[in-house]
Parts: structure tokens; sequence; C-alpha cells
């Protein structure tokens, strides 16, 4: 998995993003209902990412150790 796949695979990696934007957010008193709407999409997009990503990674495995099998 390349750099960037797995920063974005990273619950540390949302975490961060989240609480930036969040700081932002307050930063320019946006009010509190809208920063917790965007966090919500930030932290919802994350897991979707880590799923897809760990998905992929885990089927490429698979093919991986099936292509061992057969040698």
């Amino acid at each position: 998995m390349t750099n960037f796949k797995r920063k974005l695979a990273s619950r540390k990696f949302w975490a961060m993003v989240a609480g930036f934007v969040g700081s932002l957010l307050v930063a320019f008193n946006v009010g509190e209902n809208d920063i917790a709407q965007v966090a919500a999409i930030i932290t919802s997009f994350g897991a979707i990412a880590v799923y897809i990503l760990q998905e992929g990674a885990i089927d490429k495995a698979a093919v991986d150790n099936e292509e061992k099998a057969e040698d």
C-alpha cells in the first residue's frame, strides 16, 4: 500500500482532519450545529475510506495467497 493510501486508511489521520477543521470552524465563529455536521461528514468519509482501502488490501492478500498456492 502506498504511503498516501496508508494515510487515508489511518483513523488517527481522520481524527486529525476532523480536529483541525473543527478548530478552524470555531475560530471563524461557525455555529455549533454546523461544526457537528461537518465533523460527522469528515468522520463518515474517513470510515468509508478506511473500509474500502482495507478491503482492497485483504482482497490483494487473498489473490497473492492463491497465486502462491498454485506454484
